[in-house]
C-alpha cells in the first residue's frame, strides 16, 4: 500500500533523526507515525509500533500466544472468535523494534476500550523474555496510542496468577503508577497441589455414598445429554440463566481445543446424574461449569466427581480452580457454594478488574532514577 511506503520513508528519517541525538544529554526524541493499522512511537532510541489486530495477522498472534508466559488457550483466535459478531474486536499487538512483545485481547464499545468481554480474563499478555522496563514504556505507549485514537478508558482484567508459567505481576506495580481503580474484586477457589489440602471428612462420606449406590465417572465428547439434561435444566429453574456458551458452541469449540475442553460425566446404571466441564491449561484444570440432578445429596454425585478429578485426573497440573463463587459484580457471595469448593482443599486466589484513564499515560514519564 502506498501509505505503507510512506510510514518505511518516516522510519528511516526517524532513525536518522535518532542518530543525531547526543544520549549523553539524556535528549528524549518521541516521533508518532501514523498509518491505517499501525502507529509507530519512538521514543530516545527504541522503536515501538502498535498495531491494531487483522485478520492477516492471525498465525503471528497465534504463535505469540503459544509461547508467551502469562497465556492460556482462551486468547487463541479460534477461541476468541467463536463470538465474534458480538463484539467490536480491538485486539493490539506491541512492538518493540521488529519483535512483538506483547498483545492486548480487546474489544471496543464507543470511547472505551475493554480486555475482551468474551473472555474471563485478560490483561496485557507477554512474551517470556520480555522486562520490566518493557512493559512500562510499552504500557505508556499502548496508552498514548489509545489517547491519540480518541479512546478514554481502558478496562483491564487481570489473568490470574495461576495461569501463568513465569512471574507476570509486572501490571500489578504499573497499574499503581497510572493511578488505575480497582473496580471489582472476584474471589476464585483453587487448589494448589504444591500445598495440598486434605479433602474434609464430609465430602469423603458423599464419595462412600456415590460408590455404594454404584456410580461411575466417564469421559466423553458427546456435550448433548449434560448440557440437555443438567445443566440447562437446572440453570432455567435456579438462577433463570443459560450457560456461557450454547451446545452448538462447546461442541464447535471443543473440535478446535480437543485437549483442552474435557467433559466428565457422572452415571447411575445408564442415566447420566452430574457431571462438569473441565478446561485445561498448562497449568490449571478450570472448572467451566458443574451440574447434577435433584439427587445429587443423596447420590454424593459431585463429591464423588471431583474426589476423582482433583486427586487422579488432574493430579499432574500445578492447580484445579473451582472457579468463583460470586455474583453481582463480585459484591455477592454464595456462601454454602464456595464452602462446598474449600472443602475439597481449595483456597482463594482473588481476580482484580481495573479502569484506567488513557491520558494518564503521561504518569510514566517521571519513573526512572
Amino acid at each position: 500500500m502506498k501509505i505503507d511506503r510512506i510510514v518505511s520513508r518516516f522510519y528511516i528519517l526517524a532513525r536518522i533523526i535518532i542518530g543525531c541525538v547526543n544520549d549523553t544529554h539524556n535528549s528524549i526524541v518521541i516521533l508518532i507515525i501514523h498509518s491505517l493499522t499501525k502507529t509507530i512511537i519512538i521514543k530516545n532510541t527504541t522503536i515501538y509500533t502498535v498495531q491494531t489486530y487483522q485478520a492477516s495477522d492471525y498465525k503471528t498472534w497465534n504463535d505469540f500466544i503459544a509461547s508467551a508466559k502469562n497465556a492460556t488457550f482462551l486468547f487463541h483466535r479460534d477461541f476468541m472468535e467463536y463470538h465474534s459478531d458480538r463484539f467490536t474486536d480491538h485486539s493490539l499487538l506491541l512492538y518493540k523494534g521488529s519483535k512483538l512483545i506483547a498483545v492486548l485481547p480487546a474489544n471496543s464499545v464507543d470511547q472505551e476500550l475493554y480486555s475482551h468481554q468474551g473472555l474471563p480474563y485478560g490483561g496485557l499478555v507477554l512474551a517470556p523474555k520480555v522486562k520490566l522496563v518493557d512493559v512500562i514504556e510499552g504500557c505508556q505507549v499502548l496508552l498514548e496510542y489509545l489517547y491519540d485514537q480518541g479512546i478514554t478508558t481502558l478496562h483491564l482484567k487481570e489473568v490470574p496468577s495461576f495461569y501463568c508459567q513465569l512471574p507476570s505481576e509486572e501490571m500489578a506495580y504499573v497499574l499503581q503508577l497510572l493511578q488505575a481503580n480497582c473496580t471489582r474484586v472476584d474471589t476464585a477457589s483453587v487448589i494448589d497441589y504444591r500445598h495440598r489440602l486434605a479433602i474434609q471428612s464430609n465430602r469423603i462420606e458423599g464419595v462412600k455414598k456415590a460408590k455404594k449406590q454404584g456410580l461411575r465417572i466417564e469421559e466423553t465428547q458427546d456435550f448433548t445429554s449434560f448440557w440437555n439434561e443438567i445443566l440447562l435444566p437446572n440453570l432455567t429453574k435456579r438462577h433463570n440463566a443459560k450457560p456461557t456458551h450454547t451446545l452448538d458452541e462447546i461442541i464447535q469449540l471443543t473440535t478446535k481445543f480437543p485437549k483442552n475442553i474435557r467433559q466428565f460425566n457422572v452415571y447411575k446404571d445408564d442415566q447420566i446424574v452430574a457431571g462438569a466441564t473441565i478446561f485445561e491449561t498448562k497449568t490449571t484444570a478450570h472448572v467451566q461449569y458443574i451440574s447434577a440432578n435433584e439427587q445429587k445429596q443423596e447420590l454424593g454425585a459431585l463429591d464423588f466427581l471431583f474426589s476423582a478429578l482433583i486427586t487422579d485426573t488432574f493430579s499432574g497440573k500445578g492447580y484445579f480452580d473451582f472457579g468463583i463463587s460470586n455474583e453481582q459484580q463480585g459484591q455477592k457471595l454464595n456462601k454454602g457454594l464456595s464452602y462446598w469448593k474449600e472443602c475439597f482443599g481449595a483456597r482463594t486466589h482473588v481476580h482484580r478488574f481495573y479502569e484506567i484513564e488513557t491520558a494518564n499515560h503521561h504518569l510514566l514519564n517521571d519513573v526512572w532514577l
